[in-house]
């Protein structure tokens, strides 16, 4: 089964809410709740590939130093085996916006649970919950 490397990230406001990105229309497992985030390319290293996806599909600039990791999920779906770091992020530049989402929502991280979500994203909510309350 092939591995597929994604990252994501728990963007977190100075209220402590975590920012969730709906997917689009006409993507897999479109409506759904996830943090944003994306494929790491060949032979990208992770924090590279969520500063470029943040950049794409939000239109923030984060520095490295500002990542730092929490947890991640290891899922099974049918056709791959997904591998997601999940980082944490309270500082970056500019101004978020849904470039390539739907919609976008600030959540306290107890809330999360009441937002459908990928069964991939789903696992990392406790994780958040206890680092935030």
């Amino acid at each position: 089964m092939k591995l597929l490397l994604v990252v994501a990230v728990a963007l977190i406001d100075a209220d402590g809410r975590v920012l969730i990105a709906q997917r689009p229309d006409g993507k897999e497992l479109a409506g759904l709740w996830e943090f944003p985030g994306g494929k790491v390319d060949l032979g990208e290293r992770p924090e590279a590939a969520l500063i470029r996806e943040l950049r794409e599909e939000l239109g923030i600039e984060v520095k490295e130093p500002c990542l730092a990791p929490l947890t991640f999920a290891s899922f099974a779906y049918a056709e791959f085996h997904l591998l997601m770091p999940l980082y944490v992020c309270r500082r970056w530049e500019g101004f978020v916006e849904a470039r390539e989402h739907k919609a976008l929502k600030w959540v306290r991280a107890k809330d999360l649970r009441a937002y459908p979500m990928p069964p991939a994203d789903a696992p990392l909510i406790p994780a958040l919950i206890d680092l935030l309350g």
